[in-house]
């Protein structure tokens, strides 16, 4: 078993309503040298919310926390080398669209495996029990 910790990325594209939309989950495992993300930008979800968000843009951010983790954004500050710095710099409060949540934590036995589960339980849409669809 190993100890992970997590943030939920959220869509947040009023700060002063207070609303937001789950689109993507960073799960950090040190003992499996595991940094990653898993997205996804539901884009009728976040029209309900507020109609004309720039998705592309929303996408393209988090394509580059894809690469934060990964280690591979060319503009990476050079005192970012590890997994667990980048991962606190993904945390780092910012005031744009995309923001983290609190951080939380677990133990599991496949990071991987975690992130897909968390990502399909705090970011995808429930299925529709009527229809068995998402």
């Amino acid at each position: 078993m190993k100890g992970y910790q997590y943030t939920v990325l959220r869509l947040v594209p009023h700060v002063d309503r207070g609303e937001c939309v789950n689109v993507g989950v960073v799960l950090y495992c040190q003992d499996a040298a595991f940094l990653e993300v898993a997205s996804h930008v539901g884009e009728d979800r976040v029209a309900a919310l507020a109609p004309g968000v720039d998705i592309a843009g929303v996408r393209s951010t988090l394509d580059r926390v894809a690469l934060i983790c990964r280690g591979e954004l060319a503009d990476l500050p050079a005192d970012l080398t590890s997994r667990g710095q980048r991962f606190g710099w993904i945390l780092a409060p910012r005031s744009t669209i995309v923001q983290p949540g609190p951080v939380h934590g677990g133990i599991c036995d496949d990071p991987a495996d975690e992130l897909r589960r968390l990502f399909t339980r705090l970011v995808l849409p429930p299925a529709d029990p009527t229809t068995g669809n998402d």
